[in-house]
């Protein structure tokens, strides 16, 4: 069993995807890549499978016919093996020194007992954008403890996108997660 399993949705995502795998991998032998082929019509199908030949322990792929977002979370779901279970796109990618801290943390398990979620600040940079933005919850809630939702105030207008949060596998699995096809965000 992997420590953590991260799914990365690929549709036509040849041409940048790479960056996205490469990052993933500076996690370590504790991470699995869980590559999702939703149907791409491009070498995306090619480029993931040279990563499984190349890392067989550390990278898989689901081909599968396009389905969207949804389906393809779906599928890394059902084959994922880490204990905790990350959504990245295949255009977004985690900086190496943050994965590392996120990977030091969640082989801790005093820091991951009784963990079901795990929420992370991102930065958003969207191509032909003036400026980044950091998105950042430590305003918003507990920071470096566990906490339940009775803590959680979050403001109108606020909420968790995938980008930002981290679940146990399990908790996924035992609430019968099955997202509709077509959905983008969790």
């Amino acid at each position: 069993m992997k420590l953590l399993s991260v799914v990365v949705p690929c549709y036509n995502s040849a041409a940048y995807m790479a960056h996205c795998i490469e990052a993933l991998l500076t996690g370590g032998p504790a991470l699995e890549v869980v590559i999702v082929d939703d149907g791409s019509t491009d070498e995306t199908a090619q480029l993931a499978d040279d990563y499984a030949a190349a890392q067989p322990d550390r990278v898989r792929v689901v081909h599968e016919v396009n389905g969207g977002h949804g389906a393809a979370i779906n599928s890394g779901l059902a084959v994922a093996t880490g204990r905790f279970f990350k959504v990245v796109d295949s255009d977004d990618w985690l900086d190496p020194d943050a994965l590392a801290q996120l990977m030091a943390h969640l082989a801790d398990p005093a820091y991951t007992d009784g963990l079901d979620m795990l929420i992370c600040n991102f930065i958003y940079d969207k191509v032909d954008a003036a400026h980044k933005k950091t998105m950042q919850f430590h305003q918003l809630l507990p920071t470096d403890r566990a906490f339940g939702w009775d803590q959680v105030h979050l403001p109108a207008g606020k909420y968790f996108l995938m980008h930002a949060v981290l679940y146990r596998t399990a908790m996924l699995r035992d609430a019968h997660l099955q997202l509709p096809a077509h959905t983008f965000w969790i």
